[in-house]
C-alpha cells in the first residue's frame, strides 16, 4: 500500500470557496480530493511538457532529412487520395 503524506497549505478565500463550490457541485468528494486532483494534473502537465522538449531537442539535434519528408509528402497524397470524397 502506497504511505501519504499530508501537507498543509493556505489559499486566498476566493480560491477556496471555489474550491468548496466544486465539492458542493459533486465533481470531487472533499476539498482533498480537489486539491489532489489539481496537483495531480499540475505533475502530468509539467511531465508533458518535459516530454515536449526532449522530442523538440531529438528533432534539433537530428533534423528530418529532404528525403524523409519527400517520402511523408508522398505518403500523405497516398492516404488522401484513398479518401471516398
Amino acid at each position: 500500500m502506497e504511505t501519504v503524506q499530508q501537507l498543509v497549505i493556505r489559499v486566498p478565500d476566493q480560491m477556496a470557496a471555489a474550491v468548496d463550490a466544486l465539492v458542493e457541485a459533486g465533481e470531487y468528494d472533499t476539498r482533498s480530493d480537489a486539491v489532489r486532483a489539481a496537483v495531480e494534473a499540475l505533475l502530468d502537465r509539467r511531465r508533458r511538457d518535459e516530454i515536449g522538449r526532449q522530442i523538440a531537442a531529438g528533432y534539433e539535434r537530428l533534423p528530418t532529412t529532404d528525403a524523409e519528408m519527400a517520402e511523408a509528402d508522398a505518403a500523405a497524397v497516398v492516404m488522401i487520395e484513398a479518401e471516398p470524397w
